[in-house]
């Protein structure tokens, strides 16, 4: 039984977080929509996964050295890491929003940012640097977007620490906030014109189409949140005021982007799924593909409440039943998967 856990933790996929940050939007979406009750135990069972999977990455990362670094240097693995960027800051906003503290919502701000620059100039500089790399198709999957969500998560929870820090001390934050956002959006620029050309020019298989690419709507959406926060905070800072016409109209072009990617991933999942029969099954990568959902509920809700669009209404709840449908299917996917392992350890 012992060689199986251990097993388990060195094998432990590092875009498990994807877990923690889905179940954390989720979350804050029930508490958007009066739902206290079903936030709240969100929140309580999201605290708990964050502490166990952080546990488990930690033993991982001292007992085998060598695999967990050969995983943050592989293309196709590599970017998983930054969802514990993005857990951290999603976790932070929790803290906040729903537990009232200021002071846990800036430890997991300081530590998503810690992560984040050892985490970006880590595993760039390591694709950039090393001698075999793999060709475009196979090195190259949605899950490089997760950069992008890292980048603009700590942009959502710094514009949301703005609103509630001394007056002294929110130019500051909030200039840290624009720059972020600004940086996610170049990101995205770069990586998802790299993934077009990949899906448009080189051979697309079922198997190619992982539950991540459900980010490239994911990213634009947390970069929709962050422009919402980011105009909401205009009255505490004068040089984003200037720049309001600019917050906005960038705000509604990540709302649009990401909107057009909708029904283009749900025309690829039924081509996955229901024509070319790929089998349906849970993989820690599906949380991936929830996340996305419940951010675009959040954001739009938001968008809507600081551009001053009533006509989106319609679209939060519906995406908002959606991204719960999706998050109790992945969450039985994982109980399932769990009971298997333990009656049939294999």
């Amino acid at each position: 039984m012992a060689s199986i856990k251990e097993f388990r933790v060195k094998h432990l996929s590092p875009a498990y977080f994807a877990l923690v940050m889905a179940t954390g939007i989720v979350s804050i979406a029930a508490r958007d929509f009066g739902l206290p009750i079903l936030a709240t135990g969100l929140f309580a069972f999201n605290l708990g996964a964050y502490v166990v999977l952080t546990c488990l990455t930690a033993l991982r990362s001292v007992r085998y050295p060598g695999l967990f670094f050969a995983d943050m240097t592989d293309h196709r693995i590599g970017p998983g890491f930054f969802t514990a960027v993005a857990a951290s800051c999603i976790l932070g906003n929790q803290f906040l929003l729903m537990a009232g503290s200021l002071a846990a919502a800036t430890v997991f701000l300081a530590l998503g940012t810690v992560l984040w620059i050892g985490l970006t100039y880590t595993i760039f500089t390591a694709f950039t640097v090393k001698r075999d790399k793999p060709p475009l198709e196979e090195g190259l999957t949605g899950a490089w977007l997760i950069a992008v969500v890292a980048t603009q998560s700590i942009a959502v929870l710094a514009a949301l620490i703005a609103s509630e820090w001394p007056q002294q001390l929110r130019l500051e934050l909030n200039f840290f906030a624009l720059s972020m956002w600004l940086w996610g959006g170049m990101l995205y620029i770069w990586i998802i014109s790299l993934i077009f050309y990949r899906c448009v020019f080189f051979a697309f298989s079922p198997g190619d189409l992982t539950p991540p690419y459900w980010i490239t709507m994911g990213a634009m959406a947390i970069s929709t949140l962050a422009g919402a926060r980011l105009v909401q905070n205009t009255p505490d800072a004068p040089f984003l005021a200037s720049l309001l016409p600019f917050l906005k109209g960038f705000t509604v072009f990540y709302w649009a982007a990401g909107t057009w990617w909708i029904p283009m991933l749900l025309v690829l999942g039924v081509w996955r799924h229901l024509i070319r029969r790929f089998p349906l099954r849970y993989d820690p990568l599906y949380w991936g593909a929830v996340f996305p959902l419940g951010m675009y509920t959040v954001a739009t809700k938001q968008m809507a409440a600081a551009l001053e669009l009533p006509f989106l209404a319609p679209l939060p709840p519906v995406f908002f039943a959606a991204a719960l449908v999706a998050w109790t299917l992945a969450f039985i996917g994982l109980v399932s998967e769990l009971l298997r392992k333990i009656v049939r350890p294999v």
